[in-house]
């Protein structure tokens, strides 16, 4: 008689943290790695580039001069989506053209003045210098009256959106809750409300106990492919303890978040041996000046490779008229990256 396991049948995986599903099918690849891997060579950038609208002492697009800065460099985006003095309006048509006005802001951080290092390759140090900033931001733009939500965000790569090669992320903040937030909000507040304590707090707790999915932990963060992941090489970073914000932070827990940060990027570039793209976000506690015990801060990392270097995922067909789906199992993607070196590639 057939008996039903994960890691051989279809079948779906729910995310407790949107109420949404990812239909897995690992059947369809149970070697996903028996072919050839490709390794693509990267782009050799320089330390500093005259083109560059982010390197220190260069014109910006939008004709302002940077300041020959040594560490990170934080400024308002010469081109937002958001802007601050938006007018006040609406639009409601028999509920079928429903338009309102939205208000905010938009920031760039610069990681650092070298045009050539990404996140991976940076020091603990000058990675928690950044992690300073984002504390900063998020404490500072969540005191603006009409400012509810701070997204911080970082796109790497060409293939993710990225127009500059120069590291850097953004910080967009708004006068209303995204679609993505405003869903992980009512689904943390009904477990909250139900067991008194965070969905986070939970799921940490019995991952930790199956170590199935674990990638790499320190004191105080542990990296993870979570168990409904879409992307092949979906990963969340957790706080161990349910704390809300980045400004909530100890000296000692950003320097442990700089930690983490570098440990689970230096396995992904370390994974096809090439600058491992991702989209990364943090989700934590709306800056509405309420209390959210509910909150339980962690960051979402979206690589979009599959196979190799030049080997990618797409959202098409099914994906986008139906629901998410993968081949390789969260616990086979867990299994890859944790098995990887701590020590960058290039550094070997």
């Amino acid at each position: 008689m057939n008996v039903f396991k994960l890691e051989d049948h279809p079948h779906r995986r729910y995310n407790p943290l949107t109420g949404e599903w990812v239909l897995v099918s690992p059947h369809r690849a149970n070697r996903p790695w028996q072919g050839q891997v490709e390794k693509k060579e990267d782009e050799e950038l320089p330390r500093y580039d005259p083109d560059c609208y982010l390197c220190p002492g260069n014109i910006r697009a939008g004709g302002k001069k940077n300041p020959d800065y040594k560490d990170t460099f934080v400024f308002t985006n010469d081109f937002s989506s958001l802007l601050s003095d938006t007018p006040t309006g609406r639009m409601d048509e028999n509920g079928l053209f429903l338009a309102e006005s939205e208000q905010g802001l938009c920031k760039v951080i610069c990681f650092s003045p070298r045009h050539d290092l990404t996140i991976p390759q940076m020091s603990i140090d000058n990675i928690k210098k950044v992690i300073k900033d984002w504390a900063q931001e998020y404490e500072e733009l969540g005191k603006i009256d009409y400012i509810n939500h701070v997204q911080i965000f970082e796109n790497k790569g060409s293939i993710m959106g990225c127009s500059n090669p120069h590291p850097h992320c953004q910080i967009w903040a708004q006068k209303s809750l995204p679609v993505e937030i405003i869903k992980e909000q009512k689904h943390l507040s009904e477990y909250y409300d139900h067991y008194g304590c965070t969905l986070l707090s939970a799921y940490l707790e019995a991952e930790l106990l199956k170590q199935e999915r674990i990638i790499c932990t320190n004191d105080t963060f542990v990296a993870l492919v979570p168990f409904w992941a879409v992307w092949p090489f979906e990963a969340m970073v957790i706080c161990r303890q349910p704390v809300k914000n980045i400004a909530s932070f100890s000296d000692k827990e950003k320097t442990d978040l700089a930690d983490i940060y570098k440990q689970l990027t230096v396995r992904y570039d370390n994974l096809f041996e090439t600058s491992f793209p991702y989209s990364m976000g943090f989700h934590q506690a709306p800056a509405d000046r309420k209390e959210h015990p509910e909150w339980h801060l962690h960051m979402h990392f979206y690589p979009p490779l599959l196979r190799s270097a030049t080997v990618k995922k797409f959202m098409v067909g099914y994906e986008m008229l139906a629901n998410p789906q993968r081949d390789i199992t969260a616990e086979q993607s867990a299994f890859r990256l944790r098995s990887l070196s701590n020590v960058h590639y290039t550094s070997k």
